[in-house]
């Protein structure tokens, strides 16, 4: 049976997905085990490129943010912060508490720490880490994530890998020696993107959430930019591969993708342009022709407009030349 207009197959979903969290690298990580009974609260700022990750181990907790319906955590549920909004973690919803900073004051990646709050009520533990990625490289669509995500002990249970990733590294004694924090770092990154994959293809399910997921069009035209920048594609070219006339291509991708399909094609060229430059030793002048652009000048051009130095300046600096 041929998909309809409003539902997209299912290659072209999980298409869109993976083009999502491929470019996701986290670049460092602070985790802290917490062993924490009621009364409890404690008050976590607004993380920066920052996606932060809650596992409960034993007990269970409330998560609020403002403006938000709070959210009930029990043992063996995750959640996670895409982009590391505020929130506040208590053993009741309506308990104000001290701020992250006055209990764990040094936070830097690479380090681990713990909280222990000893009260009279039941006692709740928990894996908290703060995943720092590389933000030039998060796709708009992840940015547009809910502010939280959460999969629930059974939805985890479906997903050994994940379930035994988290177990281990909230252990009390997990492993250290040689490359423990290279380790840790790529074990929290799997850990996400583990995460993240069955959340999203929840999401899709969801068009009120992310309705892009759901447009046929829209869907395979962030495909197209993701994997096939270099084409010469204009945007009466990517209206008519997915089949729609320029002018509903454009509103519907202003709408559901937050900017204009120009501008979105021009940051995915520009973003491969950087890793090139910064990670690879391919000569500057072959970079325009990997990204699309047909005349250096014109990518040259692009480029400074883009990052505020030329192509040369963006390589001397990146940490690969140094």
């Amino acid at each position: 049976m041929e998909p309809t207009e409003t539902e997209p197959t299912e290659r072209e979903g999980d298409d869109l997905l993976s083009e999502l969290l491929k470019p996701l690298r986290l670049t460092g990580v602070f985790d802290s085990r917490w062993h924490v009974s009621a009364p409890w609260a404690i008050e976590g700022d607004a993380e920066q490129s920052c996606a932060v990750l809650h596992f409960i181990t034993e007990g269970g907790c409330w998560i609020t943010a403002e403006g938000q319906t709070p959210l009930e955590l029990r043992e063996g549920d995750l959640a996670v912060f895409p982009t590391g909004t505020a929130h506040r973690l208590s053993d009741r919803p309506e308990r104000r508490g001290v701020a992250l900073g006055t209990v764990l004051p040094e936070r830097a990646p690479g380090t681990s720490g713990e909280i222990r709050i000893e009260g009279d009520g039941p006692e709740s533990r928990l894996l908290c880490a703060g995943l720092h990625y590389d933000a030039s490289v998060a796709t708009h669509l992840y940015t547009a994530l809910p502010w939280a995500l959460v999969l629930d002990h059974s939805q985890v249970d479906r997903e050994p890998l994940l379930r035994d990733t988290l177990r281990l590294l909230a252990a009390t004694d997990r492993p250290v020696g040689p490359g423990d924090r290279l380790i840790t770092l790529r074990a929290f990154e799997m850990a996400l993107v583990l995460a993240l994959r069955p959340l999203l293809r929840e999401l899709a399910r969801n068009p009120s959430a992310l309705p892009v997921l759901r447009h046929p069009g829209i869907s395979r035209a962030m495909v197209i930019i993701a994997t096939r920048f270099a084409e010469p594609w204009t945007i009466e070219s990517l209206a008519r591969e997915v089949g729609m006339s320029r002018s509903a291509f454009t509103a519907a991708f202003r709408e559901l993708v937050g900017e204009a399909p120009a501008r979105h094609l021009t940051g995915r060229r520009m973003q491969e342009a950087a890793r090139l430059l910064g990670e690879t030793s391919l000569p500057q002048s072959a970079v325009p022709e990997r990204v699309g652009y047909q005349s250096s000048v014109g990518f040259h051009l692009a480029f400074r407009k883009w990052y505020g130095m030329t192509p040369g300046e963006y390589r001397s600096k990146s940490p690969s030349a140094a």
